[in-house]
Parts: structure tokens; C-alpha cells; sequence
């Protein structure tokens, strides 16, 4: 049954429910039935012209790919230093007695001042290129209108069940004056 069958079914009833002596004519062409249709084309012409508003929704999201740039990255003296940093150590150890050792602080100053604008950004971490269909991104999330869920495990919209539980649609008349 459509809109204006509907229409022409609430006729019928209305007519029982007043204690009309006889049915109103609805047949084709008649009064009845043109009103029917005109009223299922305005119904639906109002609704066409509506604003509908999402007041609550909670859904799960499914993020397909996600790229980053590549980011600048710290690193330690003691890694800049490598295999060399205990040797300075063990010189500074044997320098020091020998009086050598100020030339060794002098030297791992040198060395220090050298390495020290690499310290801060002084190498690149590739950026992530990642899809959901490669295997590489997992990602869980959720969006949401009107109240914050729990959590996404909350959220289930893969029937009509759980779409009608986590989803509302109102007709709100104040974005609607220019219809009403």
C-alpha cells in the first residue's frame, strides 16, 4: 500500500467513525480520490522540502588509510657517541694521572659540539602509509551525536535492531518555518 492508499483508507474510516450513511465515493476520478492524491503529492512535496536534523547517532568508523609525514626525531649524545664514547671514557681514565686529560675533555667537548645540532631533529622516522586493506592499520573509533558512548563496544548497528537503538531523526519545526 502506498501514501495515497493510505489516504483513501482513512476516508473510509473517518466516514465509519462520523456515522457517514454510506461510504464517500473514492473511485477514480472522483472528488475522494483526487483529494487522496493531491494530499500524497503535498505530503510528499513537504517532506522533500523538510530539513530533517541527526539528534543522536552512534556509530562505529572504520578508518581506511592514514598517512603521516615524516617526523623529526631526537637522539641521545650517547648514541651519537656510539663505540667510541667508552673509549673517551678510558682515555680520560688513563689521561687524567698522566695529565693528559684536559686535551681529552677538550677533545670530547670538540666531539660534543660537533654532534649537538644533530641532537635535536638530527634524524627522520619515515611517515606511516598505512590501509586497512594491506593489513597495516587497525584502527577502532567511533563517531558520535548527542550522548558520548561508553565505549565502541557499546555501539552495534549491523541490523536494524541496533541502527534504530543508536540512531534518531527529528523533524524540527523552528528549521522548518518556510514549509510549515
Amino acid at each position: 500500500m502506498g501514501l495515497k492508499d493510505d489516504l483513501l483508507e482513512a476516508q473510509l474510516n473517518a466516514s465509519a467513525d462520523v456515522g457517514l450513511p454510506q461510504p464517500p465515493d473514492l473511485s477514480d476520478g472522483s472528488y475522494g480520490e483526487r483529494l487522496a492524491h493531491y494530499q500524497a503529492e503535498a505530503i510528499v512535496n513537504f517532506m522533500k522540502n523538510s530539513e530533517f536534523t541527526i539528534t543522536e547517532l552512534k556509530a562505529p568508523v572504520v578508518v581506511e588509510t592514514l598517512r603521516t609525514p615524516d617526523q623529526p626525531v631526537n637522539i641521545e649524545l650517547e648514541t651519537l657517541l656510539g663505540e667510541y664514547q667508552p673509549v673517551l671514557k678510558a682515555l680520560k681514565k688513563i689521561g687524567d694521572p698522566l695529565g693528559v686529560g684536559g686535551i681529552i675533555d677538550k677533545l670530547e667537548g670538540e666531539i660534543e659540539k660537533a654532534i649537538t645540532p644533530l641532537l635535536q631533529g638530527g634524524a627522520k622516522l619515515a611517515g606511516l602509509d598505512l590501509g586497512k586493506d594491506d593489513g597495516g592499520l587497525d584502527a577502532i573509533g567511533y563517531v558520535y551525536i548527542g550522548e558520548e558512548p561508553d565505549s565502541v563496544d557499546d555501539i552495534d548497528v549491523s541490523d536494524e535492531q541496533g541502527q534504530t537503538t543508536n540512531t534518531t531523526i527529528k523533524f524540527i519545526v523552528e528549521n522548518n518555518q518556510d514549509v510549515v
